[in-house]
């Protein structure tokens, strides 16, 4: 019995993935859910298993192919019916096919090289073609001379030079690297990275506000509660903290938890928060589902978990779909402010800049606090700077006055 083996469905929002690499090859023997083949979505690899036990008997996708969800990607024949001499049928140009016993080595050979095993002489029992068949085969193959190629004599005839001549205009795609270049190929990460985000500067227009915060209050807390959390396993980052505040804000202004669409806005019951994670070839952004169920002890264990997973790449395709309203730390690298790009097709995204101590003139007096610029990039389609400000204010307000 032949087993279709289909691309499942790997998250609502999936409909086509890129091949990376065949985990198995054809004529080997897969185990039910062992992985067979991985896919990349949108920046998270993911391996697909096997739908059954059986032996591989041909791959209809090649590695860099871009396969839609539901596609038939391959063919397995079931242990059971492999492992009795049944008749195979693999066939060439001239229209003939091998009808003998076939083992899944043969198999795996004769799909690698193309072999045509009706041209391949058997010296197994009833003639049927064994390993050292096929071996004794391609030897002999290697060995022939190739045929000589005729190659058709040619004239170059220089073109006149003259005064007039106009000058030879090069297109720059068509001119030659620069000496000393390495020409780097685009990862699949970055490809979608690139892809994603010039779609997002085409659709929405962006606009950006920048606020300053007073961190006092939540250092503060921090201070007193790290070290509660970690006996939890929990480790206590300024994130979560981000991450409480933008929900309770977002809470209190849900058109920038919407997402825009030529008939309205679709506002969203409920908070899936996106938390940006930088890796060594790109960036990613797993979602805290249902944020506003969370409290700041929750949303710290959601927080290592992603971010833990993420560097790792152990991320399901699912965990980094769907998400509301995003939050991109770059202030670890020690950047002040910025003005991220939105996450499509979200409406808003928050950038965190880097923490330091400022002079602030505080009641007519001079002292030092722990600050940071906070910027909110927001898609002005569905919101204006009066609900921008809005945001960041009530954002403000509930870290500063944090207890």
């Amino acid at each position: 019995m032949t087993i279709e083996v289909r691309l499942p469905t790997l998250g609502e929002d999936v409909q086509e993935v890129r091949l990376n690499r065949w985990l198995k090859k054809v004529g080997e023997n897969v185990r039910a859910f062992e992985p067979l083949l991985e896919v990349s979505t949108d920046k998270v690899d993911s391996e697909i298993p096997a739908p059954a036990d059986g032996i591989l008997t041909d791959q209809l996708v090649q590695v860099g192919q871009m396969v839609t969800t539901g596609a038939i990607v391959a063919h397995l024949a079931s242990a059971s019916e492999t492992a009795a001499p049944a008749p195979a049928s693999i066939s060439g140009s001239n229209g003939e096919a091998y009808t003998g016993h076939l083992t899944p080595v043969v198999a795996r050979m004769a799909a690698e090289h193309h072999l045509d095993l009706a041209r391949v002489p058997g010296t197994g029992r009833d003639g049927r073609v064994t390993k050292k068949d096929v071996e004794a085969f391609l030897a002999a193959q290697a060995s022939a001379p190739a045929p000589a190629v005729p190659v058709a004599p040619s004239v170059v005839v220089p073109a006149p030079v003259t005064a007039a001549s106009p000058a030879r205009v090069h297109p720059v795609e068509s001119l030659p690297p620069p000496t000393g270049t390495t020409l780097v190929p685009h990862s699949t990460m970055r490809r979608a990275i690139a892809d994603h985000m010039v779609r997002s500067v085409q659709i929405a227009p962006h606009v950006t506000t920048v606020f300053e915060f007073d961190m006092s209050a939540v250092l503060a807390h921090r201070e007193a509660h790290k070290a509660t959390f970690a006996a939890q396993g929990v480790n206590l980052t300024l994130t979560a903290y981000f991450a409480v505040g933008c929900v309770k804000a977002l809470i209190a202004h849900p058109v920038l938890n919407a997402r825009w669409t030529d008939d309205g806005l679709l506002m969203n019951s409920a908070v899936h928060l996106g938390i940006a994670v930088a890796l060594e070839d790109g960036l990613i952004v797993p979602v805290i589902r249902n944020a506003q169920d969370l409290n700041l002890l929750g949303t710290a264990r959601a927080v290592n978990d992603l971010a833990s997973r993420a560097r790792s790449r152990q991320l399901q395709a699912n965990e980094v779909l769907g998400g509301t309203f995003s939050i991109t730390n770059h202030g670890v690298s020690g950047s002040l402010f910025a003005t991220p790009i939105i996450n499509q097709p979200q409406t808003g995204i928050l950038g965190v800049g880097i923490l330091e101590k400022r002079v602030k003139a505080i009641d007519d007096m001079i002292a030092i606090r722990p600050c940071c610029y906070v910027s909110l990039t927001f898609d002005h389609r569905a919101a204006d700077g009066a609900v921008g400000d809005a945001f960041m204010l009530s954002l403000k307000q509930t870290l500063e006055k944090w207890a």
